[in-house]
């Protein structure tokens, strides 16, 4: 299994194999993988509908999405797709009601844990459509968007102009209407498609499906490669916490080396220890420099994209030095003073003070190289999920 491969190393410290194992599964690898797609828009713009007609039904048929005039839903309702493997649609309560105001939408409904979007809209485009599409935008997932209710459209456009009406011009109004909008929002190439959910073999529903299953393998990758910065989180983790369960070692060895009175000893230790402890870390974790060239041949990216995103300053011993004179260098310094005058009492607040300040240390360094490490693999993958956008 590929994800067992990623796991396995992003745990050994090798993320160009946990790369590696991503490029190489196939695209039919993937229909293993379920696809949620969630289907949301404003209220009343046929969101129930539209699912429905995906999955062949009509509304009061048999496990049907219920439909009506009034949006009383409160929660998402999920449906699987009959014909398409491992897809589920997921109906939304509607965007700006008083229930679901459009600022804390996303918050109420955990968009981030859907893969992918259909946005539903009827009439014109509106704000709530450009708010939902930078939101999925930020969330780095893709979407269709679907103009419904064309049958009422083109029938309203008949009955005002009969005598000047031309179907395919007044689609293609809309459809141009429909990219404007969603390209207004810095979406190139925007899939917009303009539909009657009562006639699902008329205007673009064909194309809507046809597009759904001939992408689906390339969405069901883009959602795996989503999902792929929570595992590798999990595992960080993991790792972390057996490396921290490690640092007491080194805290009580610079215990009993700064109860030596020797001015200086305590700390020329802690700094040498201390940056060799940080250099394997960027080591283990595999964020060195070395790993780092690696991986951004990999994934075909200056490697200066991925150090861009690191916030931990390096294992340089002008970096060590910086980081230990904030902090352990003072207290040690401190303690070698009292050293000098009071020999019984500084030996004390050494030995106290050198592990307390060295076990802290090395800690939050720790902590700053494995945040660097999710960084870097979210920047790697990111560059693989622009091969399926």
């Amino acid at each position: 299994m590929a994800l067992d491969g990623f796991r396995a190393a992003v745990y050994h410290g090798n993320l160009t194999e946990a790369i590696s194992n991503v490029q190489g599964r196939t695209l039919e690898s993937f229909n293993s993988h379920t696809l949620s797609i969630a289907v949301t828009g404003e209220s009343g713009s046929g969101k129930s509908s539209l699912i429905n007609a995906m999955r062949g039904l009509r509304a009061g048929d048999e496990g049907a999405a219920g439909t009506g005039v009034l949006d009383t839903m409160m929660d998402p309702m999920a449906y699987p797709d009959p014909v398409l493997p491992g897809v589920t649609f997921w109906d939304l309560p509607g965007v700006g009601t008083s229930y679901f105001p459009l600022n804390t939408y996303s918050e109420q409904l955990n968009l981030s844990r859907f893969e992918f979007f259909i946005i539903v809209g009827s009439q014109r485009f509106r704000s709530e459509h450009a708010r939902l599409i930078r939101e999925i935008r930020r969330m780095g997932k893709r979407f269709y968007f679907v103009r419904a209710k064309a049958d009422m459209d083109l029938d309203a456009s008949r009955r005002q102009r009969p005598s000047s009406y031309d179907e395919e011009r007044i689609l293609e109004q809309i459809r141009g209407d429909c990219r404007s909008g969603v390209a207004a929002e810095g979406v190139d190439h925007p899939q917009v498609f303009v539909v009657s959910s009562w006639e699902p073999n008329r205007y673009d529903f064909p194309v809507l499906r046809q597009t759904l299953h001939s992408e689906l393998p390339s969405l069901k990758r883009h959602a795996f490669l989503l999902s792929l910065p929570a595992v590798a989180s999990s595992i960080i983790n993991q790792k972390r916490a057996a490396l921290k369960g490690e640092i007491w070692k080194t805290a009580l060895f610079s215990c009993l080396l700064a109860a030596i009175p020797v001015p200086g000893l305590a700390f020329l230790y802690t700094f040498f220890v201390f940056r060799k402890r940080l250099f394997q870390y960027y080591i283990i974790f595999g964020v060195d420099d070395r790993s780092l060239s690696a991986l951004a041949r990999q994934v075909g990216k200056p490697v200066g994209e991925l150090t861009a995103v690191m916030t931990s300053l390096g294992t340089t011993p002008m970096t060590a030095l910086k980081l230990l004179s904030d902090s352990v260098g003072a207290a040690v310094m401190v303690a070698e003073y009292l050293w000098k005058r009071l020999p019984v009492f500084g030996a004390m607040v050494s030995g106290g003070l050198a592990p307390v300040t060295t076990y802290f240390m090395l800690r939050k360094c720790l902590a700053s190289v494995a945040d660097d490490t999710q960084r870097v693999l979210s920047k790697a993958l990111e560059a693989e999920r622009e091969n399926t956008m």
